[in-house]
């Protein structure tokens, strides 16, 4: 098995911070190893992510990101829980990064760190501006699973090498060490069992074709917007950028902001149905960048219908409701509604420490804490969490997407 942040690492190694000799009481100064345990997730055991007999799929995956990058980062690793999806993701980033575009090379990964775009005299054409805006909401998309997911910086960059920071309080508490339920297990089991019986009930009342009026399914979208206001990680621990990212930010404070504020007037809901991905989105990035649509739509396609039917220890589940509450929750937080969809369902369906989970990890990712991971789906595998993150990474893209290409839209006519 490649293991992550190095191509002759074996399995099981573990990672050594340094700490000072005592001798005779005394501090020598000298610095040696001390033992840490380290993996590509500081959320997700390393025995999780590494297992025997992987399948051939994943296996060609792995090699072809060692043979391509001399190694298999630590997102690859995470994202090997699910091969069909980082099948569609690596190809993804491949043609955005490596193939054939209007920018030069350069500028696509200077774009990858970069989140403001300046106009001047140097202007870009629109099919620049499609790529740079392309670019941008993968990376900023692919922020939030880095986070969500706890992935640990790469052996040779900042951080990498086992020199973390002291853990906060929110991080140390013992009593949220394992999201397998070792805390509150009971607790955790009633989770899972309300879950299903309320998917259960859902499930039977639409079959029983009980209508719900458009006006209450608009009252319904408009108090998940208003709550998602007060869904916000300001207790949370704040964790700077790393030094060597900083040399590129101007603006230290820059971050997502409330799209309304508690006391003002909320400004217009996107209406998913005035611009779709399907019927506008889609089209126009295959005009102005040729083939990244075709990707892009797939990977959409791939992570929101996947599934093994299964939650936590229960088989044979339809999951497609909880997976579309999830996905149609994020775009909620951004504004986002679709009128033939119910509302009620997300709250039904999604319990307020996952409802926090998903606004920090959509909107302010470098907040997550370990706590955070933890306090959500308690007795639920660690791959499903992973899943979730998947989700989040690619509704909070198709998001952005939404709004910075009808903006181009509208220039354009």
């Amino acid at each position: 098995m490649l293991v992550a942040g190095s191509p002759c690492r074996p399995a099981g190694l573990r990672e050594y911070r340094g700490c000072g000799v005592r001798r005779g009481g005394e501090d020598t100064g000298i610095k040696v190893p001390q033992e840490l345990e380290k993996g590509p997730s500081a959320f997700i055991p390393l025995g999780e992510i590494l297992q025997e007999g992987v399948e051939s799929s994943l296996r060609q995956l792995l090699i072809e990101a060692f043979v391509s990058a001399g190694r298999v980062d630590n997102i690859t690793m995470v994202m090997g829980l699910h091969p069909q999806y980082l099948s569609s993701f690596w190809k993804t980033q491949c043609l955005l990064l490596r193939m054939d575009g209007p920018l030069p090379y350069y500028k696509r990964h200077y774009i990858a760190i970069m989140a403001l775009l300046k106009t001047g005299e140097n202007s870009w054409s629109l099919a620049e501006l499609v790529q740079a805006l392309v670019l941008l909401t993968h990376y900023h998309s692919l922020a939030s699973f880095v986070f969500g997911c706890g992935i640990n910086p790469e052996e040779d960059q900042e951080g990498g090498q086992g020199c973390w920071p002291p853990p906060t309080h929110s991080d140390s508490s013992p009593a949220f060490e394992d999201s397998m339920g070792s805390c509150g297990g009971k607790d955790a089991m009633q989770e899972v069992e309300v879950l299903m019986e309320r998917m259960k009930l859902l499930q039977e009342s639409q079959q029983e074709e009980e209508g719900v009026t458009q006006e209450e399914m608009a009252t319904r979208f408009e108090m998940e917007k208003t709550e998602s206001l007060l869904v916000a990680p300001s207790d949370l621990a704040d964790h700077s950028l790393q030094s060597n990212v900083l040399c590129f930010v101007e603006d230290p404070e820059f971050g997502y902001k409330d799209f309304t504020r508690r006391g003002e007037q909320a400004p217009p809901t996107f209406r998913a149905q005035d611009y779709t991905w399907e019927d506008h989105g889609y089209s126009l990035i295959n005009r102005l960048y040729p083939d990244v649509g075709q990707l892009l739509d797939e990977k959409f396609q791939v992570v929101y219908n996947l599934t093994y039917n299964t939650i936590a220890m229960h088989c044979g589940v339809d999951t497609s409701m909880l997976r579309r509450a999830i996905w149609n929750y994020v775009h909620c937080v951004f504004g986002i509604r679709y009128d033939d969809y119910d509302y009620g369902e997300v709250n039904q369906l999604l319990e307020r420490n996952l409802k926090i989970y998903i606004k920090t990890v959509a909107c302010y990712p470098e907040k997550t804490t370990k706590r955070v991971y933890t306090q959500f789906w308690r007795h639920f595998k660690h791959s499903e969490k992973v899943h979730i993150n998947l989700l989040l990474l690619e509704a909070r893209m198709q998001a952005a997407l939404l709004y910075a290409l009808r903006a181009v839209t509208r220039y354009m006519t």
